[in-house]
This record gives C-alpha cells, sequence and structure tokens, in this order.
C-alpha cells in the first residue's frame, strides 16, 4: 500500500464509505494517516459503585438488579433507566432515545458499564454508558485510545479500524528525515511516529511520536517561507513613487499625535514604497495599536502617485466596514479617494460596475475579499496590496496578478503579537515592524478570571450592559454536543448550540440571542454578522470564529467559557473584539479547572492587556506537557504544532531547514528523500501559507 494510494484499497472502504471520508478531506491513504486524533480516552481500572465520583468517567462491574423501564417523556424522546449494584453500593443507569437497550440487559445479569457519571437527585447516574465486554476491556485498560474527529455516518470506531489496517499495511519507504537529523534533534522515525500518534502504547510515546510530527510540520512550513523569501527578495520596483508633502499635512491635519511606533512605522513603509525593490512588510501590532491609520496613509502616497490601493479583508463584512470608514475618511479630511467595494454578496450589476471602475481606473482605493482575486478582475494600475495575517500573500497570489502584468507592494496587517524570536522564522519572507505602543487615550480592559459559581452573576452583569444599550460576545469552544466529548476524560464542554438556548432561558426575554459557528454556510455567517453590526443581535455566541472578521464598537463584554482550553495568545484576540468604542469594556473568562498552573496561566489576563507580554507568557508558561489539552492559537493552523508550546521545537526545524534549504538541487545530497516528498507534496506544503 503507497502513501498516494485512495482510501478504496483499504480493506472495508467502498465507494460509499470513501464518500464519507471525503467529508473529512481525506482522499488518500496520506491523508488518512494525517488525520490525527483530537484527543485520547485512557481507560482506568474497574471501580466500585461506592467509589465512584460526579463529572468523571469510570467503569464498574454491576449486577442488574431491576426490569429496564422506558418512559416517554414527549414524541421523539424516551428515557430508559435501570438499577445496577455491586458490593459497595447501587446507582442508576441512563439511557436518552436507546429503548432497545433493554433488550441487551437481563435482571440478575452481570455487566461492565463505562460512561461519565452525573449526580442527579442526589443519586449518582451513570449516563448514556457503553456495555463493555471483557475481552474488550483487558483489551484497552491502561490504553490511551485515540479519539478522532468525525463525520456524520463515520465513527470513532470506524475510523480507527481503517487507521489501524492502514498503518500495518502501509510501505513508508524511506524516511524523508535523514538519520544524522534525527539523532541530533531526538527524533523517532517517521513509522513509529505515525504509530505512536495513532496507537501510543503510553504517554512517553505519544509524546514521542507528537514531537516527530510537530517537527516536520514546522519543517515544511519554514521551508516554504525560505523559498517564499527568495522570490519576494529579487522583485524589483520598476517605478518607485515619490514622497508627497501632502502624506505630512494628512498626518498633521488628525486630531491626535500619531504615537512614537506609528512614526517610526510610517517611515519604514514609506522608505519602502520609495525603494527600487518591492515592499514586503508585515506590521505587527495589538488591537488598538492604530495600524489601519498607517496603512491609510501608505493607500494616499499611492493614491498620490497616480496609481490604485487594494484592501483585502477577511470577511464581507469587515471589508464592508473598511469601504464606509474609507468613505468617511476621504470626506471628512478631503482625500483624493475613490473607493470601490467588491465581495461575493454583490448582484451582479453591482459587480459589473466595480469591475468597471477597478479597470477604469474611476476607482483608486479598491476594498474586498479575495473576490479581488477573480481571474476577471483587471485593475488599470494596481501598485499597492494591503491584506490581513489571514490572506498572507503567498506565490498563487502573486501569480494571479503576474498573469495581469502586476507586481504590487505587499502590506500585511497582523493584530497576533508575537514573541520576535518566533516572528523571525514565521515570518521569514516578510520585514517586521513592530507597533507596540497603544494611543493614550485608550480605555484598558477590565479583566476577571472566575469559575463556574460565578455564572450567574456574569449573566446579571450581561443583562445590565444590554439593558444601557451595549452589546455581548460569548465564546464556546464547541460548536455542539457530541457523544464522543460527553464519553471523553476530560469535564464537558460548553457548546455554541446548547449554550444559545441556556442564555435565552437566563436572560430577559427583551434581550435578542443568536449564534454563530465556523460551520454554518458563510451566506449565513455574513447574514448574522450583519445583524449583529447594526445592533438587531445583542449577545451573539460563537466559537472563535469571531477573532477577525467583525468591528462593533458597541461591543463592549467578552465572555469565555473553558478558558482553560485556549492559549493565552488566542484568549487575547478574543479581548480584542471588545474596547473599541467609547464606553468601558470587560472581558469575563470563566474556567471549570481549579488547577494552580491553570490559573496561574489565565491570571496573566488579569494583569497586562499588552499582546507582545502575554504571548511571551503564553511561550514560558505552556511548555511541553500539554500535547492536546488547549486549542490551536491565531493565524498558524497546524494540525499538530503550536507555536508556543512548541517554541523549542520550531527553532530545532529552524536549525533543520536552513541545513535543508541549502542543499536544494545539489546532487547526491542526504535530503533526496526530503526533496522527493517536498516536491510531491507541493502544494500541500505551500498551503501552510496560504501559498
Amino acid at each position: 500500500m503507497k502513501r498516494n494510494d485512495p482510501i478504496t484499497v483499504i480493506k472495508g472502504v467502498g465507494e460509499k464509505t470513501a464518500a464519507l471520508y471525503h467529508k473529512l478531506n481525506i482522499e488518500t491513504v496520506d491523508d488518512l494517516i494525517r488525520h490525527y486524533p483530537r484527543d485520547y480516552e485512557e481507560w482506568r481500572d474497574l471501580v466500585n459503585i461506592g467509589e465512584l465520583k460526579a463529572n468523571q468517567v469510570s467503569a464498574i462491574r454491576a449486577l442488574v438488579i431491576s426490569v429496564p423501564q422506558t418512559v416517554h417523556i414527549r414524541q421523539n424522546m424516551s428515557i430508559t433507566t435501570v438499577r445496577v449494584r455491586d458490593n459497595s453500593g447501587a446507582c442508576d443507569i441512563v439511557y436518552f432515545n436507546m429503548p432497545y437497550i433493554k433488550n441487551n440487559l437481563q435482571t440478575g445479569k452481570q455487566y461492565i458499564f463505562r460512561g461519565r457519571v452525573i449526580l442527579k437527585n442526589n443519586r449518582m447516574t451513570m449516563d448514556q454508558p457503553k456495555i463493555v465486554s471483557p475481552q474488550e476491556f483487558a483489551q484497552n485498560v491502561h490504553r490511551l485510545a485515540p479519539v478522532y474527529p468525525t463525520t456524520k455516518g463515520l465513527t470513532i470506531a470506524a475510523i480507527t479500524k481503517t487507521v489501524l489496517a492502514a498503518v500495518n499495511k502501509l510501505d513508508f519507504g524511506e524516511d524523508y528525515i535523514p538519520e544524522s537529523m534525527r539523532r541530533e534533534f531526538g527524533l523517532t522515525d517517521l513509522k513509529s511516529a505515525v504509530t505512536g500518534i495513532h496507537f501510543p502504547e503510553n504517554r512517553d510515546a505519544l509524546v514521542s511520536a507528537r514531537k516527530r510530527l510537530v517537527f516536520e510540520e514546522f519543517l515544511f512550513f519554514i521551508v516554504s517561507v525560505m523559498f517564499l523569501r527568495d522570490m519576494t527578495v529579487q522583485e524589483i520596483n520598476d517605478a518607485p513613487m515619490m514622497r508627497i508633502d501632502a502624506c505630512q499635512d494628512f498626518i498633521d491635519s488628525l486630531p491626535y499625535e500619531l504615537t512614537g511606533a506609528q512614526k517610526k512605522v510610517w517611515a519604514q513603509i514609506e522608505s519602502d514604497l520609495c525603494s527600487t525593490h518591492l515592499m514586503n512588510r508585515l506590521i505587527q501590532g495589538d488591537v488598538g495599536s492604530g495600524k489601519t491609520i498607517v496603512a491609510v496613509l501608505a493607500m494616499f502616497m499611492c493614491v498620490m502617485n497616480h496609481h490604485q490601493a487594494a484592501f483585502m479583508a477577511p470577511t464581507e463584512v469587515l471589508a464592508k466596514q473598511h469601504y464606509e470608514s474609507i468613505l468617511e475618511l476621504a470626506d471628512k479630511y478631503h482625500l483624493p479617494f475613490k473607493p470601490v467595494l467588491l465581495t461575493g454578496s454583490l448582484t451582479a450589476k453591482q459587480k459589473r460596475r466595480a469591475k468597471e471602475s477597478i479597470v477604469l481606473g474611476t476607482g483608486n482605493v479598491i476594498i474586498g475579499t479575495q473576490a479581488l482575486l477573480q481571474d476577471d478582475v483587471d485593475f488599470y494600475d494596481l501598485r499597492l496590496v494591503i491584506t490581513d495575517e489571514q490572506h498572507r500573500f503567498g506565490v498563487k497570489q502573486r501569480e494571479t496578478f503576474a498573469q495581469k502584468g502586476i507586481q504590487p507592494h505587499i502590506l500585511v496587517m497582523s493584530a497576533t503579537p508575537i514573541p520576535r524570536t518566533l516572528a523571525l522564522i514565521l515570518y521569514g519572507d516578510l520585514d517586521i515592524s513592530v507597533m507596540d505602543e497603544l494611543p493614550a487615550n485608550r480605555l484598558p480592559i477590565k479583566n476577571c478570571v472566575v469559575n463556574t459559581d460565578y455564572r450567574k452573576k456574569a449573566y446579571e452583569f450581561i443583562a445590565k450592559e444590554v439593558a444601557q444599550g451595549r452589546q455581548v460576545y460569548v465564546v464556546c469552544p464547541m460548536v455542539e454536543a457530541s457523544d464522543e466529548e460527553m464519553m471523553g476524560d476530560q469535564p464537558v464542554l460548553e457548546n455554541v448550540i446548547e449554550y444559545t438556548e441556556k442564555l435565552k432561558k437566563a436572560l430577559p426575554d427583551s434581550v435578542r440571542v443568536e449564534f454563530l459557528h465556523g460551520q454554518m454556510n458563510p451566506k449565513a455567517k455574513n447574514y448574522v454578522m450583519e445583524e449583529y453590526a447594526a445592533h438587531h443581535i445583542d449577545v451573539l455566541v460563537s466559537t472563535t470564529v469571531i477573532e477577525v472578521g467583525i468591528n462593533v464598537p458597541n461591543a463592549t463584554v467578552m465572555l469565555v467559557e473553558n478558558a482553560e482550553r485556549f492559549g493565552l495568545a488566542q484568549l487575547h484576540q478574543l479581548r480584542g473584539r471588545v474596547g473599541r468604542g467609547e464606553h468601558q469594556s470587560y472581558c469575563i473568562f470563566i474556567t471549570t479547572s481549579n488547577q494552580n498552573d491553570t490559573m496561574e496561566r489565565l491570571q496573566v489576563l488579569n494583569k497586562s492587556n499588552d499582546g507582545f507580554f502575554i504571548s511571551s507568557e503564553d511561550m514560558r508558561l505552556r511548555g511541553p506537557g500539554d500535547l492536546f489539552g488547549i486549542r490551536q492559537s491565531g493565524q498558524f493552523q497546524f494540525q499538530l504544532g503550536d507555536i508556543y508550546q512548541d517554541a523549542v521545537i520550531l527553532q530545532d526545524a529552524q536549525c533543520c531547514a536552513a541545513k535543508i534549504y541549502a542543499s536544494y538541487r545539489q546532487p547526491n545530497n542526504e535530503y533526496q528523500a526530503f526533496w522527493a516528498y517536498y516536491e510531491e507534496n507541493a502544494a500541500t506544503n505551500l498551503d501552510y501559507i496560504n501559498i
């Protein structure tokens, strides 16, 4: 079995099953073995009923002492209850919508039940437990069982069986990281890593497997960045811009003085635009540090030199907000901007007019989404593209413009403060400007880290803010509840769907509550964001999809549930959704953990609103110990790696990448297996940086 074989070569995977795997973006055997577990379930020893603790997953061997009773609560809702006991006590077993389960349970017979324990009416109850055979329990006890992302029709058990078949039959070929380098950086071989990430013998084996796979993930990314750097450093600016006195006049007309950081960064951009080489620059600055006005200055200089500038936003809602802001600025300061908005949701007539304005040059500042990259969008004289970190420019985008005879200056805006040591690696293709000052008139956000006992007070505070005309964000880590989540070893996580209903019941009827998550179709997402921006929604319950893509100055409260499941840098990004207007803003982090290290980490957010300090603390406090407990942060959505938790691995991968990259096109070098695999999977590697 080869890596690039379709998954139908695996026994038991026919065309219908393959179609289900395709929904998870799994087409080949390689895709399947790269479909890593999102968590692991540790099967512990059997316990006595008298030792059961609420909110824990446990296994008991117990005797059925009552006839199972099924009660139909309403249409499509039934509850089946049975009483069981052992020598230490008795408890209830409850199943929802599983009336057939009573056929599997006989009074007077002993079974092994494994499931989550809850306290119901002061009685220990096992909720929806699995009935496990003695053989299955013996095979799994003390082992880490993989918990995979699933889709409807594919169970974790089915995926586990398929992955096991693939790992056992796959010809891994020559390891593309040579043995000398594996020894130098303490890495296991590829086959051991893939086997260990899916079916670890123990926690040490899992740590070793993960380290290797994170290392190679970073390695491919960094090599791709090196290619991109070499490509962009040679780009000649055939029409350097002229410095314009009107830029300083515009700065002088502002009702506030630019910060020292803004002045420094503007000087760097101005120098780039006048240089003989094209600009490829990243502005890295916290929310509220004033990046936008510097970007407007760059557009102003471009327009005054009789060129076009484009601003690409991550969402249609934000593109529209930028368009309206630029219209307002142009009117207020008499700027020669003729803005054009181009997004996917415009009518055919509106799109045609926008494209005509762009190609004729009657529009000189073009604001849009990825729609600006479409083949049928031609520009009159585009010289500057400003984009956000989510749309970092790479080979594909540059080729799109090159085919139209365009080689623009690139300015990337990032609100993700990353320690400089890491930024130099991750943004190796860009010159980096840092804006590390906030304007003096900005109100600092008030923060608190609390446990779930505070939730009622938090709801009262939300109701009070809404009554004063403000808006609120609530962030949950999950979209909806799942059986797998209920059976996991971690506390059950809050999910958007159920939490929305819970909030509607807890808040006054007048409070308008809606939800938003990444699985919604783009049209529905845009509609909800537009409604929230227009203040037709008071409280928006969401996943981290609201990290970017919306600007609502009227939002004053950010409440994050299960805060312990996010990295500090990501929590800081979420906090940046509030504090954008004139009113005092607040951030409430609710955690289900009472562990000292978790509280120490979250208290960093209480102490500081400085994103650069927070990201450094995130790197210091996280360390390599937490394998899967914390959600990915920021724009670098690696499958396994996390730039803070795995900072040391990232730096090692940088050293390795430098050696490998130096060998490119050299005959008979020890990295030939690496280059063969890299070129075979070039599209995947380049996707890491949206290329």
